[in-house]
């Protein structure tokens, strides 16, 4: 297996949202992302910060990214589920994209079981 391109999203949350947007990423949009076929990672609150917040996705290259993302973003699911619950609590956010082996990934997914709950 090859390696994969991975999309590490970090959010800075608005203060004092952190658990209303936990709340709408665990019930309601990391189920949805992974029934559209997205390799959730792993998400959660970070370790460092009460505002702070990752999710990381894994892709196999540029262009599945940008065409699942468009997909799933233009949905009406999203768009009159979750999305509102989320953004309106999101402050900025970050991507950062970089190459990780299946092994790397597996071990990232481990790791980070526990972030998601």
């Amino acid at each position: 297996m090859s390696d994969r391109l991975l999309e590490i999203r970090t959010y800075r949350l608005k203060p004092g949202t952190a658990a209303g947007f936990h709340a709408a990423m665990h019930g309601e949009a990391v189920p949805m992302l992974r029934q559209a076929g997205t390799d959730v990672v792993a998400y959660g609150r970070s370790d460092h910060e009460e505002e702070t917040y990752f999710l990381i996705r894994a892709y196999a290259d540029r262009a599945a990214l940008e065409a699942e993302q468009a997909r799933f973003y233009a949905a009406p699911a999203w768009r009159q589920g979750p999305r509102e619950a989320l953004v309106s609590r999101i402050e900025t956010y970050l991507n950062t994209l970089l190459w990780a082996s299946p092994q790397a990934i597996d071990s990232l997914r481990a790791a980070n079981q526990g972030g998601g709950d």
